[in-house]
């Protein structure tokens, strides 16, 4: 599985970021493309529960997510 970061822009200011686990770049954006128009939620890497109406994004940005292990830095 690969990690992909998506990004819902509300404007220039405002944003919310998740993170999201699928086999491909196609099929992250298939999922993101079914929720579109519809609640969704999630809890983020802070412990932040989010619901979010999705057709109130501006953009929504996906690409691949490259963590890295700070604790081998």
């Amino acid at each position: 599985m690969k990690e992909f970061k998506v990004t819902y822009f509300f404007d220039e200011e405002h944003y919310i970021r998740r993170f999201i686990f699928e086999e491909s770049q196609e099929k992250a954006e298939a999922l993101i493309q079914s929720e579109r128009d519809q609640y969704i939620s999630f809890t983020d890497s802070r412990g932040i529960y989010h619901e979010l109406q999705t057709g109130k994004v501006r953009v929504t940005q996906i690409s691949e997510y490259h963590r890295v292990d700070k604790t081998k830095l």
